[in-house]
């Protein structure tokens, strides 16, 4: 199950890269969007966070679009280390082709290692975020999207994230 996940996470992640790259024209004949972000992150003790995140979306009508999204995380340090796998469906609104309210579904498949105390596990969590943000063009139907998400279905002590509010940051090619 985890190598084909990944290997459609590669599969759409190298459509949405090749799209950009041939600069294909936005045309009413084509709705199918492409996208997603990319994070690094770095700490003390050796921290070191690397997450990709590809999308693939459908334009319903003009500011409406649905589509799915994947992410794959990788987190380490010297006391933690987990592999994180999320899926799910997301639905966009745009607003003048400036702002976007967001809804996202995500089921996340973690493992992790607890170096410190010899201890290793796996979890499972479903995340429903929702919010919204400003949206950028930077090419003829490219977009960079910032944006701030809040995950409604977070508890604090039961959860394997660190809070519910995260901000957001990616790219989409063909709105």
């Amino acid at each position: 199950m985890k190598k084909l996940f990944i290997s459609l996470l590669i599969l759409i992640s190298g459509l949405s890269f090749s799209q950009i790259a041939a600069g294909i024209p936005n045309s009413e004949t084509n709705r199918w969007t492409f996208g997603g972000g990319l994070g690094v992150g770095f700490g003390s003790n050796s921290y070191f966070n690397l997450q990709v995140a590809p999308r693939v979306g459908y334009r319903l009508t003009n500011d409406l679009e649905a589509g799915l999204m994947g992410s794959v995380s990788w987190q380490t340090s010297d006391f933690y280390k987990s592999t994180m796998f999320g899926f799910g469906p997301f639905m966009n609104y745009y607003f003048a082709r400036t702002f976007f309210v967001s809804g996202n579904l995500q089921h996340y498949f973690a493992n992790y290692e607890d170096k410190f105390y010899d201890f290793k596990g796996n979890q499972q969590e479903t995340a429903l975020y929702l919010g919204g943000g400003y949206m950028q063009q930077i090419g003829n139907n490219s977009f960079m999207q910032i944006g701030l998400m809040y995950n409604v279905l977070y508890k604090e002590n039961s959860s394997m994230f660190s809070g519910g509010l995260i901000p957001s940051l990616g790219f989409v090619v063909g709105l």
